[in-house]
Formats: structure tokens, C-alpha cells, sequence
């Protein structure tokens, strides 16, 4: 598992009753539908999105492959690939920068660019591959994974398609990360037994694309193997 996610765990159980924490990480890849110029708009000024927001915004990763049609100029038409490095080699303007950007973003990213040497430039931008809606389940479940996204999912539809809890999983403190933005993730900790038993599904939260769910292992099964066998009065390790 991964350093950094081995921390955000770390830092997510200690968090009571589905608290929740924000802390800073990198961003996560969704679905998106084409976007033009008129769709652009500028950044949140800062604001932390909070974590039931239902549409994040897709964001560019290595490998993206889009159309740029440019209205009024297509001699500038053309297909681009992000780079390894996060750039895009672009016909008349030469390489920028767009990996993590936004759709919206990036329009505005071409037309600052495009500007220089066209008037007033109508730019669409056409998502061709990328990666698709994606939620990986860890932890004491059935089957550990990457599962891909079809459709609205909540969580309990999840931790199901991952093979269900097992008897080691600590239903109490089952953990959901979420990436928010492309500087902060908010983990929170649900408690899926008591759910259940109130038949209240009110955090049963429906997924987002790059989501993670965390099943820690309960403390009966960390001990469980120094206890007493019912043979011999003494303590064995259990293999």
C-alpha cells in the first residue's frame, strides 16, 4: 500500500462518531461530458468543497487524449495526449502545462494561450480516452480492489461488490476518503453496523469517482490468536 495512503488511515481512525478531516492530497480522475468555451468558469477562490459535493470536476492525468475545435479557426484543429510530465504539445503555441487541470480550466488555459496569436479564440474541448470512473475498496472486506463506477453506487452497494465484510472487519469504524479538490481529500468514518441495526441509511453516501473505502480490523481478531484453545489451558499462536 502506498506511504501516503498508509498515513490518511492513520489519521482517519482516530477520528469518533463520522467526524470528519480534511488534509492535503493529490487528485483523483471521473467521467466528464465535453466542455466549450461559454462552460468555462474560474476556480472557487480557495473555498474547501465539502464532502457530500455530488459532481466534482474531472481532472486531466497523463495519457488524456481530447479534440481541440476551434470554431472560427479550425486550421488549428487537432488531437493532443497529455505527456508523462503532464504537458500537451500544442500546433502555433508550442507546450503548456495542463496536467490536473480541470475541463473548464484547461479552456481557459487554451484561450489565455491561443490568444496571442488569434482574436478572441472559441475553443471545445472533446475528451477522447481517459481514465474511467473508478472506487477502490481495502481493508477486511472479501475481495480488495479497484471496482469500476457504473451509475449511482453508495457505499454498502460497494463494500457488496467487493465481497462484503468479513468476520475480522470493524463495522463500526468502516473508512471513506474523498478526494475534493486537487490539494485537499476528507476521510470519514461511518459507522456501518449501527446503520444497519437503525435501519437508517442516512451515510450510506453515494460514491464519487477516485473514492476509497478503508475496513479496519476489529480488535477481537487482532487478539484472537493468543487466546486460550479449549484443549490445552494455555496460550498458543493460532497459524
Amino acid at each position: 500500500m502506498p506511504r501516503n495512503l498508509t498515513a490518511c488511515f492513520v489519521i482517519a481512525l482516530v477520528i469518533q462518531g463520522g467526524s470528519s478531516l480534511m488534509f492535503a492530497q493529490t487528485a483523483a480522475a471521473s467521467s466528464t461530458p465535453p466542455v466549450t468555451t461559454a462552460d468555462a468558469q474560474a476556480p472557487n477562490n480557495g473555498k474547501v468543497p465539502g464532502f457530500q459535493e455530488r459532481y466534482p470536476r474531472y481532472q486531466l492525468l497523463a495519457g488524456d487524449t481530447m479534440d481541440l475545435v476551434f470554431e472560427f479557426s479550425p486550421e488549428f484543429n487537432q488531437t493532443v495526449t497529455i505527456q508523462p510530465d503532464g504537458y500537451i504539445s500544442l500546433r502555433g503555441v508550442g507546450d503548456l502545462h495542463v496536467s490536473s487541470e480541470t475541463l473548464p480550466e484547461l479552456v481557459t488555459t487554451l484561450q489565455n494561450a491561443y490568444s496571442k496569436i488569434l482574436n478572441k479564440p472559441s475553443i471545445s474541448v472533446l475528451m477522447k480516452d481517459f481514465e474511467k470512473p473508478y472506487f477502490i475498496a481495502n481493508g477486511q472486506i472479501g475481495h480488495p480492489g479497484k471496482y469500476t463506477l457504473h451509475g449511482d453506487t453508495t457505499l454498502t452497494e460497494g463494500l457488496a461488490m467487493a465481497g462484503g465484510l468479513t468476520d475480522k472487519s470493524k463495522h463500526s469504524q468502516v473508512v471513506l476518503f474523498r478526494r475534493v479538490s486537487s490539494q485537499w481529500t476528507e476521510a470519514r468514518v461511518i459507522d456501518v453496523k449501527q446503520m444497519f441495526k437503525d435501519r437508517n441509511l442516512s451515510e450510506d453516501y453515494l460514491l464519487h469517482p477516485g473514492d476509497m473505502i478503508y475496513v479496519p480490523q476489529n480488535n477481537m481478531s487482532k487478539i484472537q490468536r493468543y487466546l486460550p484453545t479449549s484443549a490445552v489451558n494455555t496460550y498458543l499462536p493460532i497459524f
